[in-house]
């Protein structure tokens, strides 16, 4: 018993010299390659919440030339293109994974900062394997919700965009004025706006209406935005007599994809009530039964 207890004192005390030496060596190691991680990754540091600990991955990462090479990887980078664009995708990506390794490097410290504490035994074994792995996921998740979230938003604010374009070609505008005219409406403090905006800045600075509004697809990645661009495209390509009313077509489709994204965040809603309503209830149930519980322990 004396000797288990001792051998267990003795293994805390031996996790000190880590939990102290290696944030220094961290820190020490960050300072040293600081300059050059801030001449490659430039602003996109200042993004970071953890600037201080990711500097040593972010170097470490880019000197030794890690690329999406796993399929794993490659779903990530997917994520990083669909929500920020591809022409900073390459540098994001090496953020992420490096943010995920000071994520990780923040919750081995706490472990041992635990552990030399407690008793390092089965149970603080599993402990620091559970924490491990949500700080290495958290950053993945964070970036998979940003992604639904702005699809979302796109899919909400789509069928306005669809009703007003097909109003103003009905009025006798082309495909490009009425897009711009509209993108002046939508504003780019939504995703949307800011995936419109973006299509008709490349219109304007040479690039063909086909490929803007084909890269524009591809950005949102959701069918009924595919859908629509086809038939522009179409229209450009062929030309198309029946435009509008194909047009109109699509925003009624649209529309329903409207309602059926809110008909979804409703039930997101009510299933997120659930665990306080459970939580009311007990609570309740508690306040009710326990006056009667006490009476009967008096009378027994």
């Amino acid at each position: 018993m004396i000797e288990s207890v001792t051998e267990s004192m003795s293994v805390s005390l031996g996790l000190v010299v880590p939990a102290v030496l290696l944030p220094v060596l961290w820190l020490a190691l960050s300072l040293v390659f600081r300059r050059d991680a801030e001449a490659f990754y430039g602003p996109y540091l200042a993004e970071q919440k953890l600037k201080a600990v990711i500097l040593l991955p972010a170097y470490a990462l880019r000197r030794a030339r890690y690329t999406a090479r796993i399929s794993y990887d490659r779903k990530i980078k997917v994520y990083i293109v669909e929500f920020f664009g591809k022409g900073d995708s390459d540098i994001r990506f090496l953020l992420h994974q490096a943010s995920k390794i000071a994520y990780v490097f923040l919750a081995a410290e706490f472990c041992l900062l635990i552990g030399t504490q407690s008793e390092t035994d089965a149970g603080y074994l599993f402990f620091c394997a559970l924490i491990l792995s949500a700080a290495f996921a958290l950053p993945d998740s964070r970036l998979s919700m940003a992604v639904k979230q702005r699809k979302l938003e796109i899919m909400l604010d789509f069928p306005d965009f669809l009703v007003k374009l097909t109003l103003l070609i009905n009025a006798g505008m082309n495909v490009t004025k009425a897009w711009e005219k509209v993108t002046e409406d939508t504003g780019k403090g939504k995703a949307l706006g800011r995936e419109l905006d973006m299509a008709a800045m490349e219109i304007r600075s040479g690039k063909s209406e086909s490929k803007a509004y084909e890269d524009f697809a591809k950005r949102c990645r959701i069918q009924e935005v595919t859908r629509v661009v086809s038939v522009l495209l179409q229209n450009i390509r062929k030309g198309n007599a029946e435009l509008v009313s194909i047009l109109r077509v699509h925003a009624n489709e649209c529309w329903e994809m409207r309602k059926n994204a809110a008909k979804k965040l409703g039930e997101e809603a009510a299933s997120k009530m659930l665990l306080p309503m459970a939580i009311m209830l007990l609570s309740i149930l508690l306040i009710v039964t326990t006056p009667a519980v006490l009476a009967l322990q008096g009378f027994s």
